[in-house]
């Protein structure tokens, strides 16, 4: 059976989830996508490579996760090797940002 894993790409983005209330909706809703993604790490949607924004390109395999109230969650998926499946949690952002990032 394969580990899964769920962490965030950096300290900062740690620190801004940890910095969310509890009692805040886009919290909640991450941590279940947490809990989706350790489960099955393909649970988003993968965005066609053509698609894919410039501050997103070094990244394999780019997802998109749906959050409510049109909120988005990025991530990627590493493999550290044939046991170990990581999520690796790049950003989440409300539809407006979401928009000017993908360019839609």
């Amino acid at each position: 059976m394969k580990i899964k894993k769920v962490i965030f790409l950096d300290i900062d983005l740690k620190n801004k989830f940890n910095e969310l209330s509890n009692k805040d909706p886009i919290k909640k809703a991450l941590m279940r996508a947490i809990n989706d993604l350790k489960e099955n790490p393909f649970a988003g949607r993968r965005v066609k490579k053509k698609l894919v924004p410039k501050k997103f390109r070094i990244h394999d395999s780019l997802m998109i996760y749906n959050l409510p109230s049109a909120w988005r969650m990025i991530y990627t998926i590493k493999a550290k090797n044939e046991l170990e499946i990581f999520s690796i949690v790049l950003d989440w952002m409300n539809h407006k940002d979401y928009e000017d990032i993908f360019g839609f």
